[in-house]
């Protein structure tokens, strides 16, 4: 029996000696046909969400083709060229076509303000120098970054600011009583001196709080207080420089200025109030929360106008601060009430094992920070932190305000005009400053993108 069953088994026994040719995939799963089923038309609910995506695109894209590109003026020295019927402007049935020529006859008003035109070249220094720096940083495979992060975050503030107001500041004591007949500089070293000894004893009683050692704390504090010395006096020297003022600049220079100084301020501060609200410290953290409440509570509008109007009011007698520094801190502090929580989510997403492990190795408390717990936060919370700076850019349009022109300012201010006076002039001057600010937000938008997915090795 068993050797029939074998005997038909061996009969019935198929072994194929010729591979199937391989045959292309159906039409329907590759190319664009199978890309569009996959991603637009897989189910029916998506198919009505392309559907109606595409009929915004078609009511939105079309008309502003039209009035950007196809019926826009594109030549003209004055008004007479974008309101004639033949050029695109007032027709019979109403004004179409943008008016180009007047975003090109006050291009440099949108990018300098009114900063001296002769001294247009410093500007430009600035942005060239702007850029050396921050495109080594970007790149990933660029070598020396630590000596390009000392560039931009070191070089090139002094440089920016020595190029940008001419340098040559005054530096003045107010400690000393008036009667005492000496000169500024001897003022200010003096005030200079008694505010590093106060520095110094608060990070003797921090340090001896969080049995950090003194030492090295005392040692970092007075390099800091060296180095911002050092700045200080470059900022006093003559370098043969015209001063311009701050109320002179304007344009894409001071939204560029505000939006820079914002972001880069405000992630620091932000980490360091993060953690403060963390702290196992009863002082610590009720600071860290009482701050981040208040600026979060308060709308920016008012944080400016506060900056602007109220702060002067209680000052000392002879004590001023330069409208937009003003503004500076007040955009950086805001930006920091904000930036901590997205910092803390960051900490907060992680793990209890990941403390335990590094102090299970005898990290410390700023050893397990730095080397553990932020740079995974951080890369956590990417996302966040980019859609913040992208907030912070768009929102130096406020600063218009308190007598700040920034770059939709400068395009506002270009309104009262009569030489390029139309019907498409305003609206002209808002699509130019939404390309504008559209451009560096997804710029921005798309780095973090890029940095994500780079940093995302955990989930590949």
């Amino acid at each position: 029996m068993a050797n029939s069953t074998s005997s038909s088994a061996a009969e019935t026994a198929f072994v194929r000696s010729d591979m199937v040719p391989s045959q292309a995939p159906p039409a329907s799963e590759v190319g664009v046909i199978g890309w569009m089923r996959k991603n637009l038309f897989s189910s029916i609910p998506y198919t009505i969400l392309t559907l109606f995506s595409l009929y915004l695109i078609w009511l939105v894209v079309p008309p502003l083709l039209e009035f950007g590109l196809f019926n826009a003026v594109w030549s003209g020295s004055d008004r007479e060229a974008c309101t004639t019927a033949a050029q695109g402007g007032i027709q019979s049935d109403g004004w179409v076509g943008a008016c180009w020529p007047y975003i090109g006859s006050y291009l440099n008003q949108f990018i300098y303000g009114r900063y001296p035109i002769d001294q247009y070249w410093r500007v430009n220094a600035v942005f060239a120098l702007f850029a050396v720096g921050l495109v080594p940083v970007l790149i990933p495979r660029v070598p020396y970054k630590g000596l390009n992060v000392l560039y931009l975050f070191g070089v090139f503030p002094v440089a920016s600011f020595i190029l940008l107001t001419g340098g040559n500041i005054t530096l003045d004591g107010f400690l000393l009583p008036d009667a005492i007949m000496a000169p500024s500089f001897v003022k200010f070293i003096i005030d200079y001196l008694v505010l590093t000894a106060v520095v110094c004893l608060i990070g003797y009683a921090i340090a001896r709080g969080t049995e950090a050692p003194v030492a090295p704390m005392i040692r970092n504090i007075l390099i800091a207080m060296g180095v911002l010395l050092v700045i200080l006096l470059l900022f006093a020297t003559n370098f043969g420089l015209e001063s311009v003022t701050t109320d002179q600049w304007g344009g894409l220079l001071v939204t560029l200025v505000i939006a820079v100084t914002g972001i880069v301020a405000s992630l620091p501060i932000g980490i360091v109030l993060a953690l403060g609200r963390r702290s196992q410290l009863p002082a610590v953290r009720l600071l860290s929360v009482v701050f981040i409440e208040f600026w979060r509570g308060v709308p920016l509008i008012t944080v400016l106008f506060m900056s602007s109007v109220m702060l002067p009011l209680f000052l000392p007698e002879g004590v001023s601060f330069d409208k937009l520094l003003r503004a500076l801190i007040g955009v950086a502090l805001f930006a920091a009430a904000y930036m901590a929580e997205v910092v803390r989510g960051g900490i907060q997403a992680l793990p209890k094992g990941q403390y335990e492990g590094a102090m299970a190795v005898g990290l410390s408390y700023w050893q397990m920070m730095q080397f553990i717990i932020l740079p995974q936060a951080l890369k956590l919370v990417i996302p966040g932190i980019v859609g913040s700076f992208i907030a912070l850019f768009k929102d130096t349009t406020l600063v218009l305000i308190i007598g700040l022109f920034d770059f939709l300012g400068m395009i506002q201010s270009s309104y009262s005009d009569p030489t390029w006076a139309s019907p498409v002039q305003s609206l002209t001057g808002y699509l130019f400053a939404a390309l504008v600010y559209w451009a560096f937000c997804f710029a921005m938008s798309r780095y973090s993108l890029y940095m994500e997915s780079r940093l995302d090795t955990s989930r590949r």
